[in-house]
Parts: C-alpha cells; structure tokens; sequence
C-alpha cells in the first residue's frame, strides 16, 4: 500500500519555500469561493486604528483607575485614560457609520449583499465598524492579519465572512478589489499604509471604479498630513487633493457615501466573468 500523500495533500510540502506560489494562490482562491458563496459583490471597507476602546470600556478603565479604595495612580496613567476616553468617540462614530450604511443597504432588495462594510478584522476601529452593522442586521467582513503581537479577530464578523492572512499583499488585494468606498478613521502605520495603496491606486487609475475616500477626524487628519509641501514640489498635482474628502460627523459621513453609492455604483456591474463579483482590474 502506497502511504505517500497527494503532493497537495502534503503539508510538509505546502508550508514549504517551494509551496509558497500555492499557500499565497489559496489567499486569493479561497476567499474568492467564498464571497461567491455569500454573494458579495461589493464592500465599504473601514480603516483605523487598533487601539481604540470602546466609550464603555473607556470609562471603565478611567473610573478602575480613580477608584477610592485603590492605591493613588500614576499621572500619566490616568492622562493615558483619559485620551482613551476622549478618542473612544471615533469607535462610537465608526459603529454608527457603519449602522446607518448597512440599514441603508438593507433597503436595496438586491440579489448580490452591495456595499458591505469590511474591516481588517481586529479590535478598535474595526470592531466598530463590524460591531455597528451587525447590530443593524447585516453582513458584514473581517479581513484579518495573523500577528504575533495583536489581538484576534473581533466577535462582531458575520459567519463565513471571516478571513485570516498571512500575506499582508494579499489582504491589500481583497480591500482594493471589492471596495467602493474607503473610510479612513485616526490610526497609526498601517492605517497610513492601507489608505496611501488605495489612494495611490486610485491616483494611477488602477482601479476600474471611482472610489470615495472619507477621511474622518479633520482635526487629527491635518495635524497628521501636510501635503502642501508636496504640490509646491511637484510631487502630486493640486488636483490630487480632490481624490479624498474630510469628515466629522456619521451622519456627514453616510450622507457622502450614500451620495457617492448612488450616482457611480447603483447599477450592478456585469459579473458574468465572476458569478458574485464586480469586475476590477486587478
């Protein structure tokens, strides 16, 4: 009897430098197989940062801290609570976002689930964004990164809508690839790094769709990015500025987004070529 596995039955093999091409075809392949399956067609993708909690669990914190009964804290232990507690405001914004977008999705009585919100999977701002339209009752994704220093995925991911990656180009790919709309909430490096691809995707026209980019935080966004040193350099052309647009409020939000939904992504694309899928140039 010949004990010797399937080469693609073999794990030794797949976890392999030579398995390589395959394990990063799969994180292509599978998730592909699987938005088919849920009939996603498109997504709204949200980005931010991790490390935002939620205004309860902000409280909470401050108030363990300034208890009576516990020894006297530190000073920059409780200015760290309280910044918690003051950005826990875009964790609350970004559920509420994503509650109005996909109690607005709901209304549509379409075939195919259109403009689902879609995270990166983990805690703060992606758990908002997960956790708000779950409570309205919709799909909605996790594409989460396999790290050895973050937490897991976040409870609020709809069933077979949660994804793990170990290839952070291939988790850039299903953002791009499905998104018609970007909103980018405070967060650090790879925030930055998430919202500069798809904003220099959307600059070198390699995406087949206009694309709405929200920036949400005025106040945070342009005390982080000064680009006018750029257009006097010529780096970027004044018209460049032109390909996002700053937001405040979740109503604000949702109002360009559902705008921006309408008048360019209301008709279904023709996805005979990939049954579930708009097409992209991907």
């Amino acid at each position: 009897m010949n004990n010797q596995p399937l080469a693609y039955l073999s794990r030794e093999f797949l976890e392999s430098e030579e398995g390589r091409p395959m394990r990063i075809l799969s994180e292509y392949l599978e998730p592909l197989r699987r938005f088919r399956r849920e009939k996603i067609l498109d997504t709204v993708v949200f980005f931010g940062s991790a490390r935002v909690a939620s205004r309860e669990r902000a409280e909470r914190g401050l108030s363990e801290l300034m208890r009576h009964d516990a020894p006297a804290p530190a000073a920059a232990a409780v200015a760290q609570a309280r910044r918690a507690l003051e950005w826990s405001r875009y964790y609350e914004d970004a559920r509420t976002l994503a509650h109005l977008l996909t109690a607005w999705t709901q209304t549509l009585e379409l075939p195919h689930h259109r403009f689902v919100v879609c995270s990166g999977g983990g805690p703060g701002i992606m758990e908002a964004a997960n956790r708000g339209a779950r409570e309205a009752g919709g799909k909605t994704i996790g594409l989460n990164i396999r790290l050895p220093f973050e937490q897991g995925a976040n409870p609020y991911i709809s069933t077979n809508l949660h994804f793990e990656f170990h290839y952070f180009f291939m988790r850039k790919f299903w953002f791009a690839y499905l998104a018609k709309a970007l909103v980018v909430f405070p967060g650090g490096f790879g925030t930055l790094d998430e919202m500069f691809e798809i904003l220099t995707l959307a600059q070198t026209e390699k995406l087949s769709k206009k694309i709405e980019v929200l920036l949400y935080g005025r106040e945070y966004w342009e005390r982080i990015l000064h680009f006018e040193p750029m257009i006097e350099a010529g780096a970027i052309a004044p018209h460049d500025m032109d390909l996002f647009t700053f937001v405040d409020s979740p109503q604000q939000a949702f109002d360009c987004l559902r705008t921006h939904l309408v008048e360019h992504c209301a008709e279904p694309r023709d996805t005979a070529s990939v049954p579930g899928l708009a097409k992209t140039r991907a």
